[in-house]
């Protein structure tokens, strides 16, 4: 694990949503972390090479490749990185999968600079479960949504032809955004 010449903990701070990573960013700085934030996997992992991060702030659902892409790059540069993935989708599915890959915990967003700081403590002192807030269903429906359309280039017909659904049933659930609690 790397420290900065200052004393304070490195942090890479990774998520698509800028504003959000900004605000977060500098609550986390407040806390006495190093932070260095990217938008994306691709842009992260250059910057986790050149210094691995003691502590990471994950999104799971971003532009470009998933945060669990990035979750088994921290892992394997250094397998002491503490590693909180947050996503506004929870599965237990994906909390497993992120847990394997070297992730040692797992927030629903949103999660506050104090739940991810807690979160590192909590992963340092003990192994006990995952707590997962369930998902909606209507959310679940989205995601899945949302991945397809990714693996077929964002191409609508293709899309709607892969889900076995008429076009205009596809282009509706598109335009009504995921439920947030």
């Amino acid at each position: 694990m790397n420290c900065n010449c200052e004393g304070r903990a490195s942090l890479l701070l990774v998520d698509d949503d800028a504003t959000f990573c900004k605000v977060l960013g500098s609550a986390l700085g407040k806390r006495g972390y190093d932070v260095t934030a990217a938008h994306s996997v691709e842009e992260a992992v250059p910057l986790a090479r050149n210094n691995p991060p003691e502590f990471a702030v994950v999104d799971l659902k971003m532009g470009g490749a998933p945060g669990l892409v990035l979750v088994r790059v921290l892992h394997d540069l250094d397998p002491n990185t503490r590693i909180v993935v947050l996503t506004g989708y929870a599965s237990i599915a994906t909390a497993v999968e992120a847990i394997k890959l070297g992730a040692t915990q797992y927030l629903t967003k949103p999660a506050n600079a104090d739940e991810i700081v807690a979160a590192f403590a909590h992963a340092a002192n003990s192994n006990t479960a995952i707590s997962v807030r369930p998902t909606l269903i209507g959310n679940l429906e989205w995601d899945h949504i949302q991945r397809v359309l990714h693996e077929n280039g964002d191409n609508i017909s293709a899309t709607a032809r892969a889900l076995n659904m008429h076009r205009r049933t596809l282009q509706r659930k598109l335009s009504k955004p995921p439920i947030t609690r």
